[in-house]
This record gives C-alpha cells, structure tokens and sequence, in this order.
C-alpha cells in the first residue's frame, strides 16, 4: 500500500513474495516490487539480499509448486521423458522462470527438492545417487536450455509478430535460391512445435542413456562424456 505521508510504509517477507508473484518472474526486479509496494527499494533490502535474494525468494515459490509424477510402470527412456517434459510445460506456464533456472540450478530449498525426487526415481532404477545428479542435471540441463529458446520465440512473437513472421519468410526465400539447400529444405515436413521437442529431447535421452547405464560407475560416466566432447 502506498504511503502519502507520516511514518514509512511497514512491510514484510510475505508482501515482497506477494507482489513479486504478481508481477512474474519475466517483469521481476527490486524496483518494480517496491514500485507495486508503494516503498523505496531500500525497504525491500530489510528483507532480501538484492536482486538475487529477490529472484530466489520468487523462483524458489513457484518451484515448491512443481510435482514430479513419477509412473513406476515407466521404463527408464520414458520416466526421463517424463520428468523433462513436466519440467517444459511448468516453466512455460510461469514466463521467465526458466531463465531463473537457466543461470544456476538448483538455487534453492525447491529446486533442491526437485532434484532429491528425481535422483530418488533414478536410484529406483537401479542408478547410484552420484550416477543420478550427473544424469538428472544432463536431462535438466538440456530440457531448461530448449524451454529458454521456446519462450523467447515466443517472446519474440508476442513482440513483433508480424516482423517476425517477414523474418522466418526471408529465410525461406534465401533457402529456395540456393542450389544445394532449396530441394532438401523445400522437402522437410512441417513439424508442430511440441512434437519438434518431444524428438530431440527423446533422441538427446537415449544418447544419455546409452552412455550413462544403470550401474556404471560415475567415473566412467563423466569420463566417457568428457571424451565425447573432444572426440568432436
């Protein structure tokens, strides 16, 4: 509530969240919370340590609402699926959550829940708990980074829509004058979006699996992946 005058306005932990929660996580700042409190930026402070305190207070609220289903009838390819795909729709129906999870995860007590959940799945599935994180975080790690594409996109669209769209026809026509590219490009199937992730994250899933079993050691995992890379 604003205040017109006479002794600074009191607020408490709860209102920042309050607030922050209204205005989302994509609109999140220090100023715009104090702006909707109707404070100085120095009151928020009291309570939060900077952007960064703000931001955890926030994300780590919404997170807390996130519950994993895990479907003991899944076998290991579909359970990872599974948990990549809850992670996707959850972090798209909260605008800009998945560039709080983007920079560092888990950042807090409900990222950290979430990653005691899965690991315990995996555990379940005959993986040791180092084993695990590795395999959880590759899964998160790829899942997080094609969300932050996918909202951008469509950032980009609520934006410019129609810049956009003359974007995307610029590529394809540049595509159709090229000699090698404008068969094979003319050729490709309109792929639906949900469809379009579901493959990679399925086909990125099973490399991992191949590469990360059940029951080898994380040694060999880490090692196996890091030659991987230099093999390239």
């Amino acid at each position: 509530m604003p205040n017109l005058g006479g002794r600074p306005a009191t607020i408490a932990r709860d209102d920042i969240l309050r607030a922050g929660r209204e205005l989302g996580m994509r609109r999140l700042s220090v100023k715009a919370v104090a702006v909707r409190l109707g404070v100085t930026a120095t009151a928020l402070y009291r309570h939060v340590d900077g952007r960064w305190g703000l931001e955890r207070l926030v994300g780590e609220s919404i997170l807390a609402e996130l519950r994993l289903r895990d479907d003991p009838r899944h076998d290991l390819e579909r359970h990872l699926l599974s948990f990549a795909l809850q992670m996707r729709e959850f972090a798209l129906e909260h605008p800009g959550l998945v560039t709080y999870l983007q920079l560092l995860f888990p950042r807090g007590d409900g990222g950290q829940r979430l990653l005691n959940t899965e690991v315990e799945a995996l555990v379940r599935r005959g993986y040791e708990p180092a084993a695990a994180i590795v395999l959880s975080g590759a899964v998160a790690s790829l899942t997080i980074a094609m969300t932050a594409s996918e909202e951008n996109s469509t950032a980009a669209e609520e934006a410019d829509g129609d810049g956009l769209d003359r974007e995307r026809q610029a590529v394809r026509d540049r595509l159709s004058r090229d000699d090698r590219l404008a068969g094979p490009s003319a050729a490709l199937p309109e792929v639906p979006r949900p469809e379009y992730v579901r493959l990679l994250l399925t086909a990125s899933i099973r490399g991992l699996i191949e590469s990360c079993p059940p029951g080898r050691p994380v040694a060999e995992m880490v090692a196996d992946l890091a030659a991987t890379g230099e093999d390239l």
